[in-house]
């Protein structure tokens, strides 16, 4: 059975920009996937690290919850991820923010993820990709937070080439 799929991607070390078009690339091998627009952020964590790039993909695929979860952890190793400090900086963050209508409460994953709702870097992403996106009855567009986003948008659709 196909499931839709959201994933938060950022990077803020090496080129960014390649590692993330190289994640699409790989995520597009596990179903079909529709891309972000390509943004730039503040670091939400210590602030004497480079800013981020960030983007979501939506990917509709017929791999389960921790499935999914391992090719993306097995994603972030291949591109030399490594973490430093918590909130630090990192070659790729691959989040698995939404599994379809699941939610998903365990040692491994909780979905729909944690922070989806207090960050501007996940919501504006998520928004490019359905406008009228709803997370427990509250439509996304709505939340207070985006009146005054903290990111840039550095390209618009197919920044990818997928």
């Amino acid at each position: 059975m196909m499931t839709v799929t959201y994933i938060g991607l950022g990077s803020n070390l090496g080129d960014s920009r390649q590692i993330l078009i190289e994640a699409v690339q790989k995520l597009a091998t596990l179903g079909t996937v529709k891309t972000s627009r390509l943004y730039q952020s503040p670091p939400m964590g210590p602030q004497d690290q480079p800013n981020y790039l960030n983007a979501a993909v939506q990917l509709i695929t017929d791999l389960e919850p921790i499935a999914l979860l391992d090719e993306l952890q097995r994603f972030e190793q291949e591109s030399g991820r490594v973490r430093l400090r918590h909130w630090g900086e990192r070659t790729l963050d691959l989040d698995l923010l939404i599994y379809g209508e699941q939610q998903i409460h365990n040692e491994r994953l909780t979905v729909p993820h944690v922070g989806v709702m207090e960050r501007d870097f996940v919501l504006m992403p998520l928004l490019d990709l359905d406008e009228n996106f709803q997370l427990k009855g509250q439509l996304l567009k709505d939340l207070p937070l985006l009146q005054h986003p903290s990111l840039t948008v550095l390209d618009e659709e197919n920044w990818a080439n997928i």
